[in-house]
């Protein structure tokens, strides 16, 4: 068997079904699907079993302990020479098995990835993160871009890996995030860098509003410095470019609420002037900002509101990234915390 498609997924039944829906439509038929229920209290089964007549598919259930222990138990259950370990939110085009052989067959390679992007049908909200987590000017789009300052890592919600080094390289780390980054790193050590196959993309869900959206990136932001901790040398500049719009961010507030004090209790109109100079100061640059992604994502869309509302999920991007990562440096290399002792809540759940 050529595949072996490994879904965990924690209660999205509807997505699990479109999911299982998409691969019932893949031109290439060479595959089997494993799905692992990580300890859902939906009803996961009765979706997955219900396309077990036209998909080789096998249904496991397991404890809840996260997407990495899920997927290293799938990997265990699989037979395919392949591994291709995909999100439950994703949506997977016809042609999607075609491009991984085909870039398989160009390339050789037994580590690869794909990108990822939004179906017309998403909600305008589901549009504009999925701008926020692939534009350039958000530092999403910087990731396995030609000439990227970063080189490019494959992640969990569209990888592909030959079973025989994922378990040579020992699976997913349990770590509570970026599990996902450290098996990429771990693997780019040992001399498997993995490959960008750009036609094997896939529809993207993401998080369906803008505070489960933060919270995602938040946790992002904590897995860079683990990343950090565990490989030294993976922290990049662009890493540091959220905290440091989110630091930037912070000192025109406060240069705000200087300028507004100044205008409002100074009778002396020089004084004046330079507090409105200040609040200018602190406003222009969050403006232009708001502006160039209002008509990027506008243009992009071909919609204002997911124009507007990419200004939104963009400021969520950065600022939570950044405030994740700013949290887990004091945790860490502050008050010395330990990975898991840092992170003992579980967020999956």
């Amino acid at each position: 068997m050529k595949y072996s498609i490994i879904i965990p997924v924690y209660n999205r039944t509807d997505e699990l079904n479109e999911l299982l829906q998409s691969l019932e439509s893949q031109e290439q038929k060479d595959f089997e699907v494993v799905v692992v229920d990580d300890g859902s209290t939906h009803d996961c089964q009765s979706v997955a079993n219900s396309h077990a007549d036209k998909l080789n598919l096998r249904y496991f259930w397991k404890e809840n302990g996260g997407p990495g222990p899920a997927r290293n138990f799938g990997a265990q259950q699989a037979q395919g020479e392949t591994l291709l370990i995909l999100d439950s939110d994703c949506v997977l085009p016809p042609h999607y098995l075609t491009a991984v052989s085909a870039g398989l067959s160009n390339t050789g390679t037994q580590f690869f990835g794909g990108p990822d992007k939004a179906h017309p049908s998403f909600t305008p909200t589901q549009k504009a993160i999925s701008y926020a987590m692939t534009s350039f000017f958000t530092t999403g789009g910087l990731r396995g871009q030609r000439n990227s300052p970063c080189k490019f890592y494959p992640r969990s919600f569209n990888m592909g890996i030959e079973r025989n080094l994922f378990h040579k390289l020992n699976g997913f780390s349990p770590m509570r995030f970026g599990e996902d980054i450290d098996l990429s790193l771990r693997a780019e050590e040992a001399g498997y860098a993995g490959m960008l196959f750009p036609e094997a993309w896939v529809w993207h869900k993401r998080r369906t509003n803008l505070k489960k959206f933060f919270k995602q990136v938040f946790c992002s932001g904590m897995a860079r410095i683990n990343l950090w901790k565990r490989h030294p040398h993976s922290l990049k500049i662009v890493h540091l470019l959220p905290t440091m719009f989110t630091l930037g961010l912070a000192l025109l507030l406060l240069l705000l609420c200087v300028g507004v004090l100044i205008c409002g209790f100074s009778a002396n109109q020089a004084m004046a002037s330079i507090g409105q100079a200040l609040c200018l100061a602190a406003l222009l640059p969050p403006l232009l900002f708001s502006l160039l992604i209002f008509f990027d994502a506008g243009f992009r869309s071909k919609s204002l509101k997911v124009g507007l509302l990419a200004v939104a999920a963009s400021f969520v991007q950065l600022t939570g990234y950044g405030t994740g990562f700013l949290h887990a440096a004091w945790l860490r290399m502050v008050r010395g915390k330990g990975e898991v002792e840092a992170f003992k809540h579980n967020f999956y759940k």
